[in-house]
């Protein structure tokens, strides 16, 4: 398992190294033959209007998934004892849902799910045909692995990234779709309208909102 640890405004010291080492080491233990790698994130807020002031946030890349959770507090060691905490529920969370894929798995699929397979884009080529370019407000870019899934999976894997959206590839419809948190409860799906829609003059609504809750998602 690899762990990467990097600071923003802090100095990494020997100490720290090995606090976040054997609390990561401690929280992922049933996990790291699934584990790729542990990315943590400690850093400490130097504007005095921002409180809490340290922060920690860890993002484990397992088994194809991503695990994320982040914590807060006036003291850094706390943060790195409360994140690694919410990290093992997380990953408690992680195991129960693959345990139920497993035994749903083992039923006969229904024929409304069976379809043609969904391209997937070679993310290297598309990455080395161009470059991005991003407006000077961006201060952050990620690149990760988009496989196609449900609604229903994107829907578990928005409660273990500890965010309020999840962007993920429908592979139903094979277009790039967003699921997130509603304000009053429940989640919505952003998705693509169709093109045949655009000819017809309704070019300007791109997208569209589908309200979702765990009784339908289930």
């Amino acid at each position: 398992m690899k762990l990467v640890i990097q600071g923003k405004n802090i100095e990494i010291t020997e100490s720290i190294h090995t606090y976040v080492h054997q609390k990561i080491e401690k929280a992922v233990s049933h996990f790291k033959h699934l584990t790729n790698e542990v990315d943590v994130n400690l850093s400490i807020a130097r504007n005095p209007r921002i409180t809490p002031k340290q922060s920690a946030e860890v993002t484990l890349y397992i088994n194809g998934a991503v695990v994320r959770a982040e914590e807060s507090s006036e003291n850094l060691y706390a943060s790195i004892d409360m994140v690694a905490n919410k990290i093992t529920r997380q990953l408690r969370r992680y195991k129960e849902k693959r345990q139920d894929y497993t035994l749903n798995s083992a039923k006969p699929p229904k024929e409304s799910f069976v379809g043609t397979p969904v391209p997937v884009a070679n993310v290297e080529e598309v990455l080395q045909s161009k470059s991005p370019q991003l407006p000077e407000a961006v201060v952050r870019s990620k690149y990760f692995a988009m496989p196609p899934m449900s609604v229903q999976e994107a829907l578990e894997h928005l409660e273990l990234v500890d965010h309020d959206f999840y962007m993920f590839l429908n592979a139903e419809t094979g277009d790039i779709c967003v699921i997130y948190e509603r304000n009053h409860g429940g989640y919505g799906l952003l998705q693509p309208r169709p093109a045949s829609d655009e000819k017809t003059g309704n070019a300007s609504k791109k997208s569209t909102v589908v309200p979702l809750n765990h009784a339908a998602a289930g």
